[in-house]
């Protein structure tokens, strides 16, 4: 009966006498990585051609930029001699230099803000259309996009040829009156557009134009299709005309859309170089060098001065740089929004 009682009580059985209580046994630790490490891990191939694709030949640019290097240089008979910083005095002395850069600066500023603009307006037009109608624009305009730089050179060099170019021809279908009025001139028969700086980036302007903007309409498409309808309706009601719901609704939501879409297109208008090398066939009008051909005119023409061409580079690199930095700095405030 003692026994009975004290497991009714919850007391249990003793256990037998000389038998030892076992602590229970912890499970062994797994050995390998620890977590901090995995990221580094999986990281370090991506990194590793990160560094052999970009950063080996961005430092040996830098390396060659402050070296004298030429035709003896490239065959091997003479070892590159060390020029400090005269190839950058050389380029910063060099009037071509400031006029590529003006060039450069002009043509990005330009494009950049007309890429806004008509990217901007075909995305807005593209929420409004059905979604089957949609989807036939995006893929009309993403196949220009897709054309690669050399083929785009290409396609508007033949269109602006002075003789058998379109262009020329379209303009001469034009009412002598109306094409009086417009250009101050009826005859465009033999239309010289690829001789003149002006007009070449005029040309470059349009070809460019023509290949960005179906990235900044989609783009902007993706993200008028994360704004709640209910504000539109809301401000309809309220009486607001399209122009103050884009500025005070659509703006404001894109704002990040729109500050990463610039900073892309900078990047990727200051540093044109197929287009232009195309519409002018080669490196031969010095007065529409941009610092991209003028890198590589310094670089690769009789004589080379691949120091020199360099070091133009670099300085390219330098500001490319600083307008990254930002780009970055605006994707991790893009993120932190989320």
């Amino acid at each position: 009966m003692t026994n009975t009682s004290t497991v009714a009580r919850g007391g249990g059985a003793s256990p037998a006498p000389g038998r030892r209580r076992h602590a229970p046994q912890r499970p062994a630790k797994a050995r390998g990585l620890s977590p901090r490490a995995v990221p580094y891990v999986l990281l370090a191939p991506g990194l590793l051609v990160i560094a052999g694709l970009l950063l080996y030949p961005l430092g040996q640019m830098i390396v060659i930029s402050f070296q004298k290097v030429g035709i003896p240089q490239i065959n091997g008979k003479k070892p590159a001699t060390w020029e400090g910083w005269d190839n950058y005095t050389r380029v910063l002395d060099n009037e071509i230099f400031w006029s590529s850069l003006r060039n450069t600066l002009v043509f990005a500023a330009v494009t950049v803000a007309l890429t806004l603009v008509l990217g901007t307006a075909v995305g807005t037009l593209l929420n409004r259309l059905s979604k089957k109608m949609s989807t036939f624009v995006v893929i009309g305009i993403m196949s220009a996009w897709a054309v690669p730089p050399v083929a785009q050179g290409v396609i508007w060099r033949w269109l602006f040829d002075a003789d058998a170019g379109m262009i020329n021809w379209a303009l001469n279908l034009l009412p002598d009156g109306l094409s009086e009025l417009l250009f101050g001139r009826s005859d465009w028969t033999g239309e010289p557009w690829l001789n003149d700086a002006f007009t070449i980036y005029l040309v470059l302007i349009v070809c460019v134009l023509w290949s960005s903007f179906p990235f900044v309409a989609v783009s902007v498409l993706a993200g008028l299709k994360g704004i709640p309808a209910e504000l539109y309706e809301a401000a309809r009601v309220d009486g607001a005309t399209p122009w103050r719901i884009f500025r005070k609704i659509t703006f404001p939501l894109l704002k990040p859309v729109f500050s990463v879409l610039t900073i892309l297109s900078i990047i990727w208008d200051f540093k044109v170089f197929s287009q232009l090398y195309v519409l002018m066939g080669g490196p031969t009008n010095r007065e529409a060098f941009n610092l991209s051909i003028f890198s590589f005119a310094e670089a690769f023409r009789s004589p080379p001065k691949m120091g020199v061409g360099a070091a133009i580079a670099v300085i390219l690199t330098l500001i490319l740089l600083v307008v990254t930095a930002v780009y970055i700095r605006q994707i991790v405030k893009t993120e932190d929004l989320r």
